[in-house]
C-alpha cells in the first residue's frame, strides 16, 4: 500500500488508527509562540543549557551515588515546542503500538471499515495534535524514555533514551518568576539530569515500566461500543450526575481515571508509585545539589512553588483535571516526601536500595508510607535506624 511522509516520518495511508502526520502538523501549527528572543540570544541560551547539561552529569552523580564513570550515550536536545511535540508523537507511536494493532484486527473485516478507519484516524490525529499543542507550551524539559528505534530524532538508532529541553518554556518561565536565568536553567537541567541518570544506571527500569504500560494497555476494552458506554458513565460522573458522595469521589478523578477497567487501576497504581518515585527523586536531587551550585536555589524553589499553586486560568485548570494533569503535580509532592524520608532514615545508599529490582520499588500504599517500605526492604533493624 502506497506511503507518505511528513517530516519523515512514514504511515500508511487508511491503515493506521492514528494519522500521526497529521497530529505533528496540527500540534505545530497550534502550539503558541514562544518568547521574544533575538538569534543571538537564542543561541546563547541553547548553548548555556548544553553546558548545563554536561556539567549536571557530574552534580548528580555525586549526589545521588549511581552512575558510577560510565559516560551517558543519550543525547540531549535542546528543542522548540513543535520539536518537543514531535518527539512524543513519536514516542506515543511506539508505546501504542500494540494496541493499535488489535484495534486494527478487530475493525479489519467490517463493512466501511477502510472509509471509517481513514476518518477516525484524522479525527484522532487531531485530537492529539491539539492535547500536544496545549502541552508543548508547558513542558521545561523531559526524559523520553521510549525514543523509537529509527526515528530521524538523534537518538532513535537503538531506540534508546534522550533528554529533551525545550528552550522557550524555559526562557518563557525564568522571565515570569524574574529569577537569575543562568541558575534557572541548571536548576532545570539537574532534574532532567536525574532522570537520565535514574534510566542508565538502573538497565532493568525502562523495560520494566514499558512492560507495567503495554500491561495496563492490553487490558483496554478496544469495543467500540463498550467503550463509548464507560466515556458516558465517565461524563456522568465527572458533571456530577449522579449523588454527592460521588462527585466528591469525582472531583478527584480525571476522565482518564473513569474510563478504566479494575484490572487498569490496579496496574496504573504501580505505575503512579514508580513515577512517584522518579520525579519526587529528581525534585530532592535538584534541591539537594542546588545550594552548592545554583547560588538562588532558594528563591527559585519558592517562587516556582507559588508559580504551581496559582498560575492557572479556569479553562487551564479544567484541562488539567480532564487529563489528569494534577495527579502529575502530586507525583512530585508524594514522591518527594518519601524520597526525603527514606534518605532521613537509612541515608542515600539505604535509599538507593529502591533501584535493585522490580521487588524493591514501592508500592502505591508505601508512597505515603516510607517507613513501611523501609521496614520491608531494610527489616526491622533499618526502619528503629
Amino acid at each position: 500500500m502506497p506511503s507518505r511522509t511528513v517530516d519523515g516520518m512514514t504511515s500508511f495511508r487508511g491503515t493506521e488508527m492514528v494519522d500521526w502526520d497529521l497530529a505533528v502538523a496540527t500540534a505545530a501549527r497550534l502550539a503558541r509562540p514562544g518568547p521574544e528572543v533575538g538569534r543571538e540570544e537564542a543561541r546563547a541560551v541553547v548553548a548555556e543549557l548544553r553546558r548545563h547539561a554536561k556539567a549536571s552529569e557530574g552534580h548528580v552523580r555525586a549526589f545521588t551515588r549511581m552512575g558510577g564513570d560510565e559516560v551517558h550515550d543519550t543525547p540531549v536536545l535542546v528543542v522548540d515546542r513543535p520539536g518537543w511535540a514531535k518527539a512524543n508523537v513519536a514516542g506515543f507511536r511506539e508505546i501504542l503500538r500494540p494496541l493499535l494493532g488489535k484495534m486494527q484486527e478487530r475493525r479489519a473485516g467490517k463493512p466501511g471499515s477502510a472509509v471509517v478507519g481513514a476518518l477516525g484516524g484524522k479525527v484522532t490525529g487531531v485530537e492529539l495534535g491539539v492535547l500536544l499543542s496545549f502541552l508543548a507550551s508547558r513542558v521545561l524539559g523531559q526524559y523520553e524514555t521510549f525514543a523509537p528505534a529509527g526515528d530521524e530524532l538523534p537518538g532513535g538508532e537503538n531506540g534508546g533514551g534522550r533528554l529533551l529541553l525545550v528552550a522557550p518554556n524555559i526562557v518563557q518561565v525564568e522571565r515570569e518568576l524574574d529569577v537569575d536565568p543562568s541558575d534557572f536553567r541548571l536548576w532545570v537541567c539537574l532534574h532532567e539530569e536525574t532522570h537520565r541518570t535514574q534510566f542508565s544506571a538502573v538497565p532493568w527500569l525502562r523495560d520494566h515500566l514499558r512492560g507495567e504500560i503495554q500491561t495496563f494497555l492490553a487490558e483496554t476494552d478496544v469495543d467500540p461500543g463498550q467503550m463509548l458506554e464507560r466515556i458516558r458513565d465517565a461524563a456522568q460522573s465527572l458533571v456530577g450526575g449522579r449523588g454527592d458522595d460521588d462527585r466528591d469521589a469525582a472531583e478527584e478523578r480525571s476522565l482518564v481515571d473513569l474510563v478504566q477497567t479494575p484490572a487498569q487501576r490496579e496496574v496504573l497504581g504501580r505505575i503512579t508509585a514508580v513515577m512517584s518515585l522518579l520525579e519526587g527523586h529528581a525534585d530532592y536531587v535538584m534541591d539537594g545539589v542546588g545550594p552548592e551550585v545554583v547560588g538562588s536555589v532558594a528563591e527559585i524553589r519558592e517562587k516556582f512553588q507559588q508559580r504551581r499553586a496559582k498560575g492557572a486560568s479556569r479553562m487551564d485548570l479544567m484541562l488539567r483535571k480532564l487529563l489528569g494533569l494534577d495527579a502529575k503535580l502530586r507525583q512530585y509532592r508524594d514522591g518527594e516526601r518519601f524520597v526525603r524520608a527514606v534518605v532521613e532514615q537509612v541515608g542515600m545508599d539505604g535509599f538507593n536500595r529502591a533501584w535493585t529490582s522490580p521487588n524493591t520499588l514501592p508500592t502505591p500504599a508505601e508512597i505515603h508510607a516510607p517507613s513501611d517500605w523501609v521496614a520491608r526492604v531494610h527489616g526491622p533493624a533499618g526502619s528503629a535506624g
